[in-house]
């Protein structure tokens, strides 16, 4: 078999031949002129930027005769012998196959033994990273410290997945995507070369199928002369790249335009019935409409241009449309690309896109309505009113001046308030009796509680405690208010305290709850409106102490509050 694919024909001899990656082949050229050669290097980068060709030049520049240059000379025996791979001190190992530690292993073993032909022996693993973690172990030591003679590259499409012991003893180079000018002017050069006819726009729709990678763009120029007569034509690079004509683009976005559904639907049913993939349309689409709004924002940015082609129709739809009708339209084309990924009928979402855009409605523009019209009068008649405030001035009394200051106002917090009617009203029916059945039972019902599973309920009595009681309520002093507050509104919780104290006491008595603060002034306001009663004796803690003369005495040194009086 003569005949060579044109990827492999023109693969880049020097750097200088290797496209849009000049910040990578700069600084190989510098280090080789001053003799700065590093151990280990890291080239990663979109698949078809010049990696392993970059890699096998630096292999030639290192053993050139000539050394040091900065480009090897493809004449002496080693760069021609590294060229045509009969010299065996450069090997080329693809990670992809051979993967395992034995592979590895073997190199270490081979890598202390000098180079037979040439100065360097120069390892280069393709597709590093799919070495498994045990070759990445058994590469760990020799990469750190390998022998003088001995240069490793290493090149990857997906550096993340390299560990990070191996990414810190390498020289880090990343290649980029190549522009499509840049690979324009490659093919170029390599058409004239060859003397195949090849149309200018043609080119440029193999440049951006291809996507950034020159192997890619080389492949599909290839396929295209291959599909060819005598001359590549338009039509032929889109037959073979699948992708979609700008006629057929532009005459979509005129029948959007103009709200013609039959004329969009007409052209997509065209542009399916010529085998088009639904999926790549709506991606070249978007592509389409993008250009259009950068073109709109930006029209130098020429290069920045993915899909279309600047061509008069192009113009010309570019000033029709408005940037809000195309960041819309992106939207939902956008949207239709996601829904058509989960779909075995793609065309029936595609059709329903093309209806929804022909009827998109129409932004309306300032100043093109009679609503707007009138806003801006209105506005422009207030803005001449304001200057001429501002002119003549306004005067103001003093009394105004100081009514105009606002007063400021006091936030007050509204806390838990004591139902007081209710409690004066179990007041009056309490009894010692009652109030000592319920404190009897009150530390059995705590305990009952905490075999709920509601020991965050049960914490909030733990500063609480029954202070009186009657046939068919109790009350529970709590010494915060905000336990009084969080126990009370918690009906989940009175429910259960209630069935609790059923089942010990037999009486389904109401539980009222009150903040100790609330409820001294409340027992003091009840004792003072029952004066003549015995109702002391109904309280927890209240004894008649009127006969006693050292609890009196007790009383006006320390307080009633402080004093505990026991039998």
């Amino acid at each position: 078999m003569s005949y060579q694919a044109l990827y492999r024909v023109w693969r880049p001899q020097q750097f200088f031949d290797v496209v849009g990656q000049e910040h990578v082949t700069k600084t190989l050229q510098n280090a080789l002129l001053q003799e700065k050669i590093s151990h280990a290097y890291l080239f990663s980068g979109p698949r078809g930027t010049g990696k392993t060709s970059a890699a096998k030049i630096l292999a030639k520049a290192v053993n050139c005769e000539r050394a040091p240059i900065q480009e090897p000379c493809n004449e002496c025996p080693s760069c021609r012998g590294i060229t045509d791979g009969s010299i065996s001190d450069v090997i080329e190992i693809d990670a992809a196959s051979n993967n395992g530690v034995d592979e590895i292993r073997d190199i270490r073993d081979k890598v202390k033994y000098a180079p037979s032909s040439v100065k360097y022996k120069v390892y280069i693993i393709d597709e590093v990273h799919m070495l498994s973690i045990g070759a990445f172990n058994a590469l760990l030591k020799t990469l750190e410290e390998p022998p003088k003679h001995v240069i490793f590259i290493l090149a990857t499409t997906e550096p993340h997945k390299i560990p990070l012991t191996i990414l810190s003893r390498c020289q880090r180079f990343d290649f980029k995507r190549i522009s499509a000018a840049a690979i324009v002017n490659r093919m170029k050069l390599i058409v004239d070369e060859t003397g195949v006819v090849v149309e200018d726009k043609a080119l440029q729709v193999v440049a951006r199928a291809a996507e950034g990678g020159m192997r890619d763009a080389l492949s599909l120029l290839d396929q295209a002369i291959s599909f060819s007569q005598d001359r590549v034509t338009l039509d032929d690079a889109l037959t073979v790249t699948g992708a979609v004509s700008q006629n057929f683009l532009n005459r979509l976005a005129y029948a959007i335009k103009n709200k013609d559904v039959a004329e969009g639907l007409s052209a997509l049913e065209e542009l399916l019935f010529q085998g088009k993939d639904p999926s790549r349309f709506v991606e070249d689409f978007i592509l389409f409409y993008r250009d259009m709004l950068l073109n709109k924002a930006a029209p130098t940015l020429e290069e920045s241009m993915e899909r279309a082609m600047l061509d008069e129709q192009f113009q010309e739809l570019t000033k029709m449309y408005e940037q809000d009708e195309i960041y819309e339209i992106i939207d939902l084309l956008n949207k239709t690309q996601q829904e058509m990924r989960w779909t075995n009928h793609p065309r029936i979402f595609l059709e329903v896109a093309i209806v929804k855009l022909c009827q998109l409605e129409k932004p309306a523009r300032s100043g093109t309505t009679a609503e707007v019209d009138s806003l801006i009068a209105k506005l422009e008649q207030l803005e001449s009113e304001l200057q001429e405030l501002k002119d003549k001035g306004i005067q103001v009394s003093d009394e105004s001046k100081v009514t105009s200051k606002p007063k400021p106002q006091r936030v007050t917090r509204k806390g838990f308030q004591a139902p007081v009617g209710r409690i004066n009203e179990i007041l009056k029916e309490a009894t010692k009796s009652d109030l000592n059945l319920v404190k009897g039972r009150w530390g059995e019902m705590l305990g009952r509680l905490a075999q709920k599973q509601m020991r965050s309920q049960a914490a909030l009595l733990n500063e609480a405690e029954p202070v009186a009681a009657s046939t068919s309520a109790f009350i529970i002093k709590f010494k915060y208010e905000i336990h009084c507050q969080m126990a009370m509104e918690n009906a989940n919780f009175l429910q259960v305290l209630t069935k609790l104290f059923e089942e010990l006491t037999g009486k389904r008595l109401q539980i009222v709850g009150v903040p100790e603060e609330q409820w001294l002034q409340l027992r003091a306001d009840f004792l003072k409106g029952h004066k003549d009663e015995d109702d002391s004796e109904q309280l927890d803690g209240e004894t008649s102490s009127g006969d006693d003369p050292i609890v009196s005495e007790a009383i006006k040194l320390f307080g009633d509050t402080l004093i505990e009086i026991k039998d």
